[in-house]
């Protein structure tokens, strides 16, 4: 059984090109999939998969205390398997044909007041190399609405001042390009002038926008560090996470009235049913706005 979960992630790598990120949800997905197949359904080949047994592993997350949105998860990831395998000729039928997928519960992103962007984007308040680096971060993410890993992924020859647009890559490899306003553009400017060039390691010179304290890609654990940082010196008091930044960026252009297929273009979605979540936030804020402040409300 391990053979074919490994056949697949293989395809999954080489043939789909999926991001490291999206690589390792599937292989997680699929391995506690696996997992249960063999230890609870006592079985040792794919192809004796019956929709029973699948109901049984979705029955088991739920008693797991899983979100409908990781059982919806899990399913797109075993129905993927299950279809590879088929196409591979590993197996001769596909046992997800009839199962559903759950409706997933639909919350609304935290997102940050206009306000308290601006005492975020005011929270660098070095002038050494780390703080310029950190104020450039937080303008470039508020800016273009880029995942993490899109950004801490920039080359320096990915953003182009004086056109003022930066390139990126998201998931699928798909690369988009994403306008820059002019303040985020500034803080870009003078962190590559006074703070990249300190940051810059002799042994080990690499293009990569964003450095660590060793001259090395900043990494994901390293953004969310400094992100915490400078949230507790801001004041913040809202749980926030680094797609936070992200969403305040699509909730903001939506509040004043960028249409949906631009926002859905520059966050780089794939289907605009997703952007739309953000129309759902600004009309919730309006209504508490209406709430507080209309006489008669």
């Amino acid at each position: 059984m391990e053979d074919g979960l490994r056949d697949f992630i293989h395809f999954l790598t080489v043939e789909k090109g999926l991001a490291k990120n999206t690589l390792v949800s599937y292989e997680r997905d699929l391995k506690s999939y696996m997992k249960y197949v063999k230890t609870v359904e006592q079985m040792s080949d794919w192809n004796d998969v019956r929709r029973v047994n699948i109901i049984g592993f979705l029955a088991h997350l739920k008693e797991q205390g899983k979100s409908s949105k990781t059982i919806a998860r899990h399913i797109a990831s075993i129905r993927s398997f299950h279809q590879f395998l088929l196409r591979d000729k590993q197996t001769d039928q596909d046992p997800t044909v009839h199962i559903d997928t759950p409706q997933p519960e639909r919350t609304l992103p935290k997102v940050l007041t206009m306000e308290e962007v601006g005492a975020f984007m005011d929270s660098p308040k070095g002038t050494d190399a780390f703080g310029l680096r950190d104020q450039a971060m937080l303008e470039l993410m508020y800016a273009t609405g880029m995942r993490v890993s899109e950004l801490i992924s920039l080359e320096i020859t990915d953003v182009h001042s004086s056109m003022g647009f930066v390139r990126c890559v998201g998931k699928g490899n798909k690369e988009r390009i994403i306008p820059i306003g002019k303040t985020a553009l500034k803080a870009i400017d003078i962190y590559l002038t006074n703070g990249r060039p300190k940051l810059v390691s002799k042994k080990n010179k690499n293009d990569a926008l964003f450095l660590n304290h060793h001259g090395n890609r900043l990494s994901r654990q390293g953004f969310w560090k400094i992100l915490k940082k400078l949230a507790e010196e801001a004041n913040i008091q809202k749980e926030l996470t680094p797609h936070t930044l992200r969403h305040s960026f699509a909730t903001h252009l939506v509040m004043n009235g960028a249409d949906l297929r631009s926002v859905q273009e520059m966050l780089g979605h794939a289907d605009i049913s997703t952007t739309q979540i953000y129309t759902h936030i600004s009309n919730t804020r309006l209504k508490d706005v209406y709430s507080k402040f209309h006489p008669r409300a």
